[in-house]
């Protein structure tokens, strides 16, 4: 029995090209009219999304979907309670694009480390402040990774050579420790950890994760790096953080004010604390692209048509 299965969003045609030399149908639910779209979702099998929102009432217009697929790592944007009651798989593909968020962790990093763009705009500014710029040695600091799944095991992994101590704390794995990661608990992390880096899923445990009580727990100062979701981290308690001296800087790639969609920013959650983001000097921001890579494009969509069709090799469960 094959199955039919809606793209809702455009993917690398890999995913397309694999599920349909399985003997699958696939419906380019994007490039329908509203009313075709909607029409087509009542036979439905599967559906494929990047970051659009699956919640309930979506959910309900597709009384035959066995699984929802995201092109992707995190899982937030898809109603999973009402998934689980209705006996519906989700599957995701953080697999695919590890790499490049594991690369991106040490570019921020490094950045951070040598203060990169304040160079680079002195130097367009006619300056040349080497000493006021002097920075800071990445060699014999201890590297805390918060979330040791995919992304932070690849950010672990793109660390060796660069001679640092690597702490791992997962609140719900264990046994990773290997040569050149230690595993240990939260305190530990805190207590000696010159950066921490944020590689957690977004849910309700996890929203402001890293809040102002978070940041009172730390023993010396660090440097802050979210690549994860921007809602893990508070970021008025963030920027306090850094202002009175807690806080060194930070690097985040995702931001609490990121429209559900991950398609843009929204001010209007808090004003203030969003002008006082932007405008901060010790703050180095990038618009989601920590894992956006040609590589990763493939790859994600790769891993979660094999995934599919492990799960449902003949479009049967």
């Amino acid at each position: 029995m094959t199955m039919r299965i809606g793209i809702a969003e455009i993917v690398h045609p890999e995913l397309t090209a694999k599920l349909t030399r399985a003997g699958h149908t696939c419906i380019a639910l994007h490039a329908l009219n509203a009313k075709d779209r909607t029409a087509q979702l009542t036979n439905l099998d599967g559906i494929v999304v990047r970051s659009g929102i699956v919640d309930e009432a979506f959910l309900k217009q597709c009384p035959d979907l066995r699984f929802v697929g995201r092109v992707g790592a995190g899982i937030e944007n898809i109603d999973t309670a009402y998934c689980r009651k209705k006996g519906i798989q989700v599957l995701n593909s953080p697999e695919g694009n590890r790499d490049g968020v594991g690369e991106s962790c040490v570019m921020l990093l490094l950045a951070l480390m040598k203060l990169l763009v304040p160079a680079n705009m002195a130097v367009r500014a006619g300056l040349w402040p080497r000493e006021a710029l002097r920075g800071t040695d990445l060699r014999g600091k201890t590297i805390g990774i918060i979330g040791f799944g995919q992304m932070g095991s690849a950010f672990a992994e793109k660390l060796r050579g660069f001679g640092v101590r690597v702490l791992g704390h997962d609140k719900y794995l264990s046994g990773f420790a290997r040569a050149g990661v230690e595993e240990c608990g939260l305190d530990q992390l805190l207590r000696e950890s010159d950066v921490i880096s944020f590689h957690l899923p977004l849910n309700e445990e996890t929203r402001y994760y890293a809040n102002a009580a978070f940041f009172k727990r730390l023993k010396k100062p660090v440097r802050i790096i979210n690549t994860s979701r921007g809602g893990v981290l508070c970021t008025r308690d963030l920027l306090d953080a850094i202002d009175n001296g807690t806080v060194i800087a930070a690097a985040m790639d995702v931001l609490e004010f990121e429209r559900p969609a991950l398609d843009g920013l929204d001010a209007s959650m808090d004003p203030t604390t969003y002008d006082r983001l932007i405008h901060h000097d010790r703050v180095l921001l990038t618009p989601h692209i920590a894992g956006v890579t040609h590589e990763g494009k493939f790859k994600m969509a790769d891993v979660l048509a094999d995934k599919i069709l492990h799960l449902f090799p003949n479009g049967t469960s």
